[in-house]
C-alpha cells in the first residue's frame, strides 16, 4: 500500500456487506412480484392487512438500509490517549 500508515476502509465491513445483501434480495423479490402480478396487485398487497411477501421485502429494504448506515458510521475509539 502506498503512503504507509493506516489504510482507511470506510464502509467496508460486515454491516455494509449484510445490508447490501438484504437490499439486493429485497429488490429481486419486488421486481419478480412486479413482473408476475403487476403494479396494481403489488400495491394492493403492500397496503392490505395480511402479512405478505411484499411487506417482508419492504422490511428487508429498511433493514438493509439501516445496516448500511451502521457500516458507514464513525467508530469512536474506546481507549487511547486522551480518552477516559
Amino acid at each position: 500500500m502506498s503512503g504507509g500508515g493506516e489504510y482507511r476502509r470506510r464502509g467496508r465491513n460486515w454491516y455494509t456487506a449484510v445490508g447490501a445483501l438484504f437490499v439486493i434480495m429485497a429488490c429481486i423479490v419486488l421486481v419478480q412480484q412486479l413482473l408476475v402480478w403487476g403494479p396494481e396487485f403489488v400495491s394492493d398487497f403492500l397496503i392490505n392487512a395480511e402479512v405478505t411477501n411484499e411487506k417482508v421485502s419492504a422490511g428487508m429494504l429498511g433493514f438493509g438500509a439501516f445496516m448500511i448506515a451502521m457500516g458507514f458510521r464513525r467508530n469512536a475509539p474506546t481507549r487511547g490517549p486522551g480518552t477516559q
